[in-house]
């Protein structure tokens, strides 16, 4: 058996009707999963359709990944219809885009329930599965949690503070998870996906090699790379945090600690702070800050982001 099947597992994945999450469901059943397909509407049912043409299996479960409860009945569906759950994929999301200043209550509430609420809730109820699994066996279980996060975390994209709140928030979230679930033998990972989607057709402009049989952008490219990492070839994988798109894959390091500044008498004054740290922000660029502007260096695609 190849160490990139996945025939016998059974993979969750949210917000799968369409755009990433259908790629990535079709990725995963083309390796051999079987999978539960959420969403809100009837393209779950469409899409499920797809994965049986495919000779796998599916289910359909209609839903709202805010719904806490939403968790615990998808990955009863995973474990009552296949017999067990071995991976999931958190992907559905919401886009409420607007300046903070422009910002309402309702935007915020929105984006961080589908997306930070909703990767809890998944992610809560299949690690319940898992711990118990594994203390039922008295050994590890397989299973893979990925999350979507995004660039905009990276960036603090500045028309989507919800959204880059959101997206920082998962990325904790799976860093959390894979500390507290490695024991069990769940790994927890995090991509952040660019693709030409529904969702993000009023962003990417055209793909500047028509001819091309896939274009650069293609959600396809990130269902491959979600199918390796649900895959045993990705066990020593864990904790990571990815940025993938077109032809690459971009493995972010930690953050580093640029400066360290010490009281000379062991505690702060406003005026040693002043002399000690004012001057090492002196002539600093604009966009020399915590956020990871380099990341956007890596871009070959040609594809220009009509967002920003």
């Amino acid at each position: 058996m190849s160490s990139t099947d996945l025939s016998g597992r059974t993979a969750i994945v949210t917000g799968a009707g369409g755009g990433l999450g259908r790629a990535e469901a079709l990725a995963l059943a083309t390796a051999g999963a079987n999978v539960v397909v959420n969403d809100m509407g009837e393209a779950a049912e469409t899409v499920a359709a797809e994965i049986r043409a495919l000779g796998r299996d599916a289910v359909a479960v209609r839903g709202d990944v805010g719904d806490w409860a939403l968790g615990d009945t998808l990955v009863s569906a995973a474990v009552d219809t296949f017999g067990s759950l071995d991976i999931v994929v958190n992907n559905a999301g919401v886009l409420r885009d607007m300046m903070l200043f422009n910002l309402t209550e309702q935007a915020w509430d929105d984006v961080i329930r589908v997306h930070l609420k909703g990767h809890a809730s998944v992610s809560r109820a299949a690690a319940v599965h898992w711990r118990a699994a594994a203390k039922s066996s008295g050994e590890p279980v397989y299973g893979r949690l990925i999350n979507t996060s995004s660039e905009a975390f990276l960036f603090g994209a500045a028309g989507q503070p919800n959204y880059s709140a959101a997206k920082a928030g998962i990325t904790a979230l799976t860093l959390s998870a894979a500390q507290g679930l490695s024991r069990y033998g769940v790994t927890a990972n995090v991509l952040c996906p660019r693709a030409r989607t529904d969702m993000t057709a009023h962003v990417f402009s055209a793909d500047p090699d028509g001819a091309r049989e896939l274009d650069i952008l293609a959600p396809e490219r990130v269902g491959t790379f979600v199918s390796w990492l649900a895959s045993p070839a990705s066990q020593e994988v864990n904790g990571q945090v990815f940025v993938v798109y077109g032809d690459m894959v971009a493995l972010m390091a930690a953050p580093t600690v640029e400066r360290k500044f010490t009281a000379a008498s062991g505690t702060f004054s406003t005026e040693e702070l002043a002399s000690e740290v004012t001057p090492h922000f002196a002539d600093r660029k604009p966009w020399q800050g915590y956020a990871a502007y380099s990341v956007a260096e890596l871009d070959t695609t040609g594809v220009s982001n009509l967002a920003t």
